[in-house]
């Protein structure tokens, strides 16, 4: 049984030079693995710091109907990503007004952030 649909939106781990891409990935997985034990419906939009990158997000806010939207740390911890942070705050604000917003302290545990408000 499904509890809720939480949209994840972070940094393509890819996309972003100097770091280990592939340890960033696993714990996306068992991130959204925790999800799925939990019994709650997420995706993941990962994006790179790039002019596409709001389009993306908007693109993904406006495909479901989600119950919370969680901003990872790698938008929202680096002070030089301050003004991007402030722009996907905002695009969640106004593309999925009803949805709570998270924050969480690594990919894996995405699922404790969105459950504060899903509770």
């Amino acid at each position: 049984m499904t509890v809720a649909r939480v949209l994840v939106v972070g940094l393509d781990p890819a996309k972003i030079h100097g770091s280990d891409a592939e340890a960033v990935k696993a714990a996306v997985l068992r991130g959204q693995a925790r999800f799925d034990a939990l019994g709650i419906e997420s995706d993941v939009c990962s994006v790179a710091l790039d002019a596409g990158a709001e389009t993306a997000i908007v693109e993904a806010l406006t495909r479901k109907d989600y119950a919370c939207v969680v901003v990872g740390g790698g938008i929202r911890k680096p002070e030089p990503l301050l003004e991007f942070f402030e722009k996907v705050v905002n695009l969640v604000r106004h593309h999925a007004p009803t949805a709570a917003i998270a924050f969480n302290s690594s990919p894996e545990d995405s699922a404790d952030a969105a459950l504060r408000w899903l509770r």
